[in-house]
C-alpha cells in the first residue's frame, strides 16, 4: 500500500492473517525443497516414505483448514521499517489482540505460560506475541510472522567460542547440536546459524536467518561456501527424515554474521523445523 505511515491497526490485522493462514500451510519455499528430496530418495527407502508423509500432512492442512503440526507455537514477529515510513510508538499495541483472536477462531494449541519460572499457568489465549523493530533503509516496511514450535527451539543454543576457534569451532558447534538435538527438532531442518553480535544478539541472528527462502542466495560467495559445506557434514551424519535415518537430515544451513568483540566470536544456531510455519508481508 502507498502511504508515510504505518498504524498499529494494520500491523495487527497483517499479524491476524498470517497466523491463520501459517498455521495450516507449509511455507511454499520449504515445501519445494522437501519435494526436492522425495525426487532424491530411492523410491522404497524409508526416507521416501517420511518425505512423503510430510507432503501429505501439508495437502491435508491446506485442504481441510488444520494445523499442519499439534504445536501451533509462540508468535515471533518482526517489523523492518524503512527510515521514510513513519510509525506510532505503539505499533504494536494490537498485536496481542490479534493473535488471540487467530489462535481462538483457528481453534490453534494455546501454548503459552504467564511466567517462564514463578507462574507456568498458560495465558489461555497464546499471548503474548514476541516482537522486534528493525530500522532499515528504504520507504517501506516488511512484517515477519513466525509460528515457532517448542521443540525446535528447544534443540537450539548459544555459545560463546574464543576468538581463536575460528570457522573449525562454529562448525564443531553446528556438528555437536545437530548430533544432540536433531532428533527432537523433527527433521528435515532449517539450520539458522549466527554468528558475531554479542551473547544476546547472536540468537536473533540465527532467527532472522531462519526467515530466508530454502534456496536463495547467501550474502556472500563466502558463506555461500560455508553454508553449502555445513550442509554437507549434517547431512552425512544420517540422522535423517523424522530421525529415522538417511538423508536429508537439513534442507539447508542459512547463516547470518554481524561485527563482535575482538575477545569473542558468539554462536547461535536456531532450528527450523519440517513444520516450516513464516510469512513476510511488504507494506509500500
Amino acid at each position: 500500500m502507498a502511504t508515510e505511515r504505518l498504524d498499529a491497526e494494520t500491523v495487527g490485522e497483517a499479524v491476524y492473517d498470517a497466523i491463520r493462514q501459517c498455521a495450516v500451510t507449509l511455507r511454499p519455499d520449504f515445501q519445494k525443497a522437501v519435494e526436492a528430496a522425495r525426487d532424491e530418495a530411492a523410491p522404497e527407502s524409508r526416507e521416501a516414505g517420511v518425505l512423503d508423509r510430510i507432503l501429505e500432512n501439508a495437502r491435508i492442512g491446506v485442504a481441510d483448514n488444520v494445523p499442519i503440526c499439534q504445536d501451533t507455537g509462540s508468535v515471533w514477529v518482526c517489523l523492518e521499517v524503512g527510515e521514510a515510513l513513519a510509525v506510532p510508538g505503539d505499533i504494536f499495541s494490537r498485536v496481542n489482540d490479534a493473535v488471540a483472536r487467530a489462535y481462538t477462531d483457528g481453534r490453534l494449541r494455546m501454548s503459552l505460560v504467564r511466567n517462564a519460572l514463578f507462574d507456568r499457568a498458560n495465558t489461555g489465549d497464546n499471548t503474548p506475541a514476541f516482537c522486534e523493530l528493525k530500522l532499515v533503509p528504504g520507504a517501506g516496511a516488511v512484517l515477519h510472522v513466525l509460528l515457532k514450535g517448542g521443540g525446535s527451539d528447544n534443540a537450539s543454543r548459544v555459545v560463546m567460542l574464543p576468538p581463536g576457534a575460528g570457522a573449525a569451532g562454529v562448525r564443531s558447534v553446528v556438528l555437536d547440536c545437530v548430533r544432540e538435538k536433531a532428533a527432537n527438532a523433527c527433521p528435515p531442518l532449517v539450520i539458522g546459524l549466527g554468528v558475531g553480535a554479542t551473547f544476546d544478539k547472536v540468537a536473533g541472528l540465527a532467527k532472522h536467518a531462519l526467515l530466508r527462502e530454502v534456496g536463495s542466495p547467501a550474502a556472500s560467495a563466502e558463506a555461500a561456501a560455508f553454508e553449502e559445506e555445513l550442509l554437507a557434514e549434517v547431512n552425512a551424519l544420517g540422522i535423517g527424515p523424522a530421525a529415522l535415518g538417511g538423508a536429508p537430515t537439513a534442507l539447508a544451513v542459512h547463516l547470518e554474521t554481524a561485527p563482535c568483540h575482538i575477545a569473542a566470536l558468539p554462536v547461535a544456531v536456531n532450528m527450523g523445523c519440517c513444520a516450516m510455519r513464516s510469512a513476510s508481508i511488504k507494506f509500500i
